[in-house]
């Protein structure tokens, strides 16, 4: 069997993006802003995923050659509220608090050049969500997404099995608002995330939200869904580009994934998140692992499955520290 290799570029040399810049917050927290100016037209912003800063480096370096020779990577990095949690062996309730988040965000920052977008679940309270904003700008953190929930956190993708209770659209406004007062720089994006659907409310609900929350000053809006089949995003789609005032859109498309970036554009999304398929890949790798170190009573049989020392070793003694060098 093939053993797990890195992509060349990281070998070759280490983490450095040409389109990136230096990793320096000045230089990155402005680059999705500029990025939704430049891929309008021609392709949704892929973001994927990261927990630490290993994971990090991994979707910093990732390339991949698509059946038509474009050649491709990720633009940027999305700090899951989720995968950090799960990271930490913890439920996916807010246990996991903003400071220790926030680190987890420095590990990714310090070794990487792209920008990220931070999950910040409900924000919290709205003078909360003012430090949280003001310390993710410092950070070099591109994007805060809050969503209109309130109450016990519960994730989005139990639906209807758990209590999802949206918070009131005035209260919202407000935590928006706050936000984008306590910002310093203006390419900083505050963006709003939509769970009636989640919630069992409707596109209509949705819709009314969206324009409220845009009305507060919402640099961008998140449609979220739960369902295998995407035709209720892809309707709210439709309906919100015939609001009289738009901006761009975010997608997460982690069960209705029959849907291709090209397809995500064409339906007027801006921002394609891959938002937990990293940590989802690795629990199964491990537990094949570890369960074949117990079944055989050492490591041989499960060594052509994994990377080689000297390759992540290569990995982290190239990359670590460069992206603000």
């Amino acid at each position: 069997m093939q053993r797990l290799s890195l992509p060349a570029r990281a070998l070759s040399r280490g983490i450095r993006h040409s389109s990136s810049g230096n990793g320096l917050p000045g230089n990155r927290l402005p680059k999705l802003r500029s990025l939704l100016r430049e891929c309008k037209d021609d392709r949704v912003i892929r973001v994927m995923e990261t927990h630490n800063g290993l994971t990090g480096l991994i979707a910093e370096t990732a390339t991949a050659t698509r059946a038509d020779g474009e050649v491709v990577e990720f633009d940027g990095f999305w700090s899951s509220s989720l995968t950090a949690s799960a990271a930490h062996g913890k439920p996916d309730i807010e246990t996991v608090d903003t400071t220790a988040r926030l680190r987890l965000v420095e590990e990714t920052l310090a070794v990487t050049t792209k920008p990220l977008i931070y999950d910040a679940d409900t924000g919290g309270h709205a003078k909360v969500f003012a430090f949280t904003v003001q310390t993710l700008e410092r950070l070099g953190a591109s994007m805060a997404i809050i969503e209109d929930k309130t109450g016990l956190k519960q994730n989005s993708l139990f639906g209807t099995d758990r209590k999802q209770q949206l918070e009131d659209i005035p209260t919202f406004q407000g935590k928006i608002a706050a936000g984008q007062a306590a910002k310093r720089d203006a390419d900083f994006m505050i963006t709003a995330r939509l769970e009636a659907l989640i919630a069992g409310y409707g596109e209509a609900e949705a819709l009314k939200r969206a324009e409220a929350f845009i009305e507060a000053g919402a640099d961008s809006i998140m449609i979220h869904s739960k369902e295998k089949d995407p035709a209720e995003v892809l309707s709210f789609l439709d309906g919100y580009h015939k609001l009289p005032t738009t901006v761009p859109v975010v997608v997460v498309p982690t069960t209705y994934n029959v849907l291709t970036e090209k397809d995500l554009h064409e339906a007027g999304a801006s921002i394609c998140i891959y938002a937990n398929q990293m940590l989802r890949a690795a629990y199964p790798s491990m537990v094949e692992c570890v369960t074949s170190i117990l079944e055989h009573g050492r490591s041989q049989e499960i060594d052509s499955k994994l990377l080689s020392v000297k390759e992540i070793l290569v990995l982290i003694d190239e990359g670590a520290g460069k992206g603000k060098a």
